[in-house]
């Protein structure tokens, strides 16, 4: 079909009739909206329908799609570089892009990178090998690691608990060199330095311990978008997949790792579907899938989730013997109080 003329049109982001319209846009092209959006555009005819369209969340960009009367008209190219250009101008350069496999030479045309991809979806990056480079320099900075097998463990530490405590030491005791990612996005009631400070802190006195940032490689936005959302009943397969296959991939030969290490997960079942999928995922690469049983405090099972609420309700007795020294010093400090009015004042 021929294209008339056409216009751009931005929301930060859309609400009432333009988001629904822009819904069923996605819905008839496969894709589905994410909550999440901070920003869209929308590519209409004269008479205001839509045919094509594009969002961001935070540094990525997705619910990109062209009607398939217009493909081939170019249309494609004007929406991601107006994704872009919007982003630029918020101070975010690197970004990821989701699509599906087939469009892979489009956004290559177009300056994009890709990381890894299912069957059905593909990731990339605007950084010609982004994630080789992050690697690197992180194999730099502790140059011990290198030649080793070790294991690993992704977590979030929202705070750090014993229970986190617990699992590393015994997977530090399992292997001959420990790595612990510490999850870089900050869409968490700790925010992400917190967190990362008091793992490190928590852990010092573990000599085969290294504690890294998890970088947006490993369970972020851009890799697996479901974890954020707590209020899911379970995770994306393939959503997993795609971020298991990152770890696999990159992570497994960067740092020789041949165990992954996590806890039993009685609570959240986005992280019990994860770990499922982790245990049909990772032993393709040779990464043993190692879970532990959680750390009990006589017959509470100690979660960040349950400090969380001691926190919140100012009970710090009943914090005291879920968290070691340091994450509670943290907790009681003018920063943790801080901390504690503001997430009040987010509940209220």
């Amino acid at each position: 079909m021929e294209l008339t003329n056409s216009y751009l049109e931005e929301g930060f982001p859309f609400r009432g009739r333009k988001r629904k319209k822009m819904e069923e846009f996605l819905e008839k092209n496969g894709l589905t909206y994410d909550a999440e959006i901070v920003y869209s555009v929308l590519l209409c005819r004269k008479d205001g329908e839509i045919i094509g369209c594009g969002s961001r969340h935070e540094n990525i960009l997705k619910c990109i799609a062209v009607d398939a009367s217009y493909q081939g008209e170019g249309l494609l190219p004007r929406i991601v570089t107006q994704l872009v250009k919007q982003a630029y101008s918020c101070g975010i350069s690197h970004l990821f892009l989701f699509t599906k496999p087939e469009y892979q030479v489009i956004f290559g045309d177009m300056g994009f990178y890709p990381i890894t991809g299912t069957d059905s979806m593909l990731l990339l990056e605007n950084r010609k090998d982004g994630i080789s480079l992050y690697l690197e320099e992180e194999l730099a900075r502790c140059p011990v690691v290198q030649g080793k097998e070790a294991g690993a463990i992704v977590m979030n530490a929202n705070p750090f608990t014993f229970g986190h405590r617990y699992l590393t030491e015994k997977a530090a005791k399992a292997c001959a060199l420990l790595h612990v990612f510490v999850l870089s996005a900050d869409a968490s009631e700790f925010p992400a330095d917190v967190r990362l400070r008091l793992v490190k802190e928590g852990c010092q006195d573990l000599k085969n311990v290294i504690v890294h940032g998890s970088s947006e490689y490993l369970i972020s936005h851009a890799t697996f978008p479901d974890y954020f959302l707590k209020d899911k009943a379970g995770a994306s397969d393939k959503a997993a997949e795609l971020d298991l296959k990152i770890f696999g991939d990159y992570f497994r030969k960067a740092f020789h790792i041949t165990k992954r290490f996590v806890g039993e997960e009685p609570f959240s079942p986005v992280t019990r579907a994860y770990n499922e999928q982790m245990k049909q995922t990772l032993p393709a690469y040779g990464i043993e899938v190692v879970e532990i049983p959680r750390k009990t405090s006589g017959d509470t099972v100690i979660s960040a989730t349950l400090v969380r609420e001691k926190f919140l309700a100012g009970d710090m007795e009943a914090v005291r013997p879920l968290v070691p020294d340091t994450t509670y010093h943290y907790l009681v400090s003018d920063a943790g109080t801080a901390l504690r009015k503001q997430l009040l004042e987010r509940q209220s």
